[in-house]
């Protein structure tokens, strides 16, 4: 077993103490206060928290099941649960895992507080959605809102905000949709991912006695990530060690980049005053970067102002300056990097060690077509491919129809997107037709219109549908862009994803207009029809060693020997909505985050014009170029 192997390597060692640097090191053995370890990206903060779990363990300061480890990820959990196994004999007592988990499990101990068994049911995100789904039918509103509604849910409880929190605007639609979903799963004796902590603050409110319990059983408490945790995180973690008793997180300030998701970086800036007596170790050694990466890396967050402050270094060698390329358009943008790629593999370097990072989903598009072409193996990363995306495959499925009318997969795909009220039933009507006639389902549609086969309303809505496919149909002269616009515009597509103000459905809006300037391309649908063809039926690459495409988001503790950061473009890279929301040091942060995935080798790369959303764009190159020291980047043309 490899971790055995790796246990007994370990204690060959005279300490696991010997193996840290003297940061690390005072991490580690700091448990008299309150401690916040600042770790740069690439410092070994995983390192530092599993060796001092171990410290506190084999040093008899604890019992193990007297240290409470919180992480983000499952991932990150089986990680730091690996390393304990080398490090320590006896760990399993430990409560480690996620705030979702180390909440449920306390919460199942004490269901019966708040009126639930111990036998509760967790939903998912799916079923969420369909329960609020099902409310907003029964109260006559229209159900294109309920990713909205239940993303404003999700977002007040990241809050600590319960359904009559007077916070809450009373006279919203969402907060009165929000008492009756909380009432309706309260009924199904179940909880959402949110309910884990705000129940469990609750009992802690309202019990003093539990909440005094879990005080006197964590002599430690650990927290992973810092940076990321939301206010229901933050107000759960202080009510556990409200004096900063043996608390420790660990987390970097300039790593933090989900406040749309909930977190809030003002959690770890004001550590200090949160607690007294506070120590704040700085990890500020890398182990994973070329000394021109992290240069750069530095002097782009020094420009953000909310900051703790710190500035990594590397004892390796200085290693090869950031290339900065400037693209005429976005199609030599791609062909730069597919180039660069090739090169770098025929000297040597591994696909699996290159990484391309977007700011948005829609700019994988032009990258997937130039690798295809070369025939460089890739994969997205945290996303389907292009062309396997749910909204492109569905205005394709349209397109496929009014080349092939034929097509009744094309046809069962899309009948009822968007929502037209054809469901099931009508749609078994058309089979049963389609078999007798030995006819295609949208043919046996078209035949059902002609007879009073089916209610006034759904008569109605095909009705509406096939004038759309035929009309199109009629129109030869039609370029492919052409028809897929009609099709978002006429079927209402583009409007109902507007409606849902989510950001997936910005990113599903992104998809669909990086779809029309790809169509841009085609001069006629059958052209276009047999191009997706061929791309959706590509192979799937078993090997291993296959470039990844990925967002900046995604790439967050990875890390890979080349990195390409692409569009680096005001309005793209930053992105315009935080450039509205005045949002730009996070934005900061991202590209502090995407700079220093890199080991050995970092492009950065900029398009003079770009296609966004159909119309050429002369945009700026990202103000971040210039905020990156000229003493790391060598600039290409």
């Amino acid at each position: 077993m490899q971790t055995e192997a790796l246990r007994k390597e370990v204690y060959a060692e005279k300490s696991v103490l010997d193996s840290l640097n003297p940061e690390q090191y005072e991490a580690v053995v700091t448990l008299d206060r309150a401690l916040l370890v600042l770790s740069g990206a690439g410092t070994g903060k995983t390192k530092v928290l599993t060796t001092k779990i171990a410290h506190i363990i084999e040093s008899g300061f604890a019992f193990p099941s007297q240290i409470l480890a919180v992480t983000f990820s499952n991932r990150a959990a089986r990680e730091m649960k690996e390393r304990l196994f080398c490090l320590t004999n006896g760990f399993d007592g430990v409560w480690l895992g996620t705030f979702h988990s180390i909440c449920a499990r306390i919460l199942r101990r004490h269901a019966e507080l708040i009126g639930m068994s111990q036998n509760f049911t967790i939903i998912d995100t799916d079923d969420q959605l369909k329960i609020i789904k099902q409310i907003l039918k029964e109260n006559n509103i229209d159900g294109k809102i309920s990713s909205r509604v239940a993303s404003k849910i999700s977002r007040w409880k990241d809050k600590g905000m319960i359904c009559d929190d007077p916070r809450i605007d009373s006279g919203s639609l969402e907060k009165r949709i929000y008492q009756i979903y909380q009432e309706r799963i309260v009924s199904y004796d179940s909880v959402d991912f949110g309910d884990l902590l705000l129940y469990v603050i609750e009992i802690f409110k309202k019990h003093p006695d539990v909440l005094q319990k879990y005080r006197d059983k964590f002599k430690y408490i650990l927290v992973d990530e810092y940076q990321d945790t939301n206010m229901a995180q933050y107000m759960w973690l202080r009510m556990l060690s409200p004096f900063g008793r043996g608390i420790c997180c660990v987390g970097d300030d300039d790593q933090a980049i989900y406040s749309w998701r909930g977190a809030e970086v003002g959690n770890i800036l004001r550590f200090e005053k949160d607690f007294q007596n506070t120590k704040v170790i700085r990890l500020e050694r890398n182990y994973r970067s070329k000394g021109h990466i992290l240069g750069a890396a530095s002097s782009l967050i020094s420009n953000n102002t909310c900051r703790l402050g710190k500035t990594i270094w590397t004892e390796t060698d200085q290693g090869e300056k950031i290339v900065v390329h400037r693209a005429y358009n976005g199609f030599g943008e791609a062909k730069f990097v597919a180039d660069k790629i090739e090169l770098m593999h025929r000297k040597g370097v591994e696909y699996s060690e290159v990484a391309i990072l977007v700011r948005v989903g829609f700019q994988t598009r032009e990258f997937e077509e130039r690798f295809m072409a070369y025939g460089l193996p890739y994969r997205v990363v945290g996303g389907l491919k292009f062309y396997d995306r749910h909204e492109i495959k569905n205005v394709v499925a349209y397109m496929r129809l009014i080349y092939q009318p034929n097509d009744s997969l094309g046809f069962e795909r899309i009948i009822n997107i968007p929502k037209r009220g054809i469901g099931a039933s009508a749609v078994a009507k058309f089979h049963d037709l389609a078999r007798q006639r030995n006819i295609s389902l949208y043919c046996a549609a078209k035949e059902m219109l002609e007879t009073n086969a089916l209610r006034p309303s759904l008569k109605a809505s095909l009705g509406e549908f096939v004038k759309l496919i035929e009309s199109v149909r009629l129109r030869k002269e039609l370029r492919p862009a052409d028809i897929a616009k009609i099709i978002l515009d006429e079927t209402g597509y583009l409007a109902t994803l507007n409606q849902e103000q989510t950001i997936e459905a910005q990113d599903r809006i992104g998809n669909l207009k990086e779809l029309l300037i790809a169509l841009e391309d085609f001069e006629d649908l059958p052209t276009f029809i047999e191009h997706v063809g061929l791309v959706m039926d590509a192979p799937g690459n078993s090997s291993k060693d296959l470039v990844s495409i990925m967002t900046l988001h995604s790439a967050k503790g990875l890390e890979f020997d080349a990195v390409f950061l692409v569009g680096w473009e005001e309005g793209v890279f930053p992105h315009t909505l935080s450039l509205q929301e005045n949002n730009v040091e996070e934005e900061r942060r991202l590209a502090y985050v995407g700079i220093t995935r890199a080991k050995k080798y970092a492009f950065i790369s900029y398009a003079m014009n770009r296609k966004i959303y159909n119309q050429w764009q002369s945009n700026l190159p990202s103000r971040f170029l210039s905020e990156v020291s000229k003493d790391h980047v060598d600039f290409s043309l």
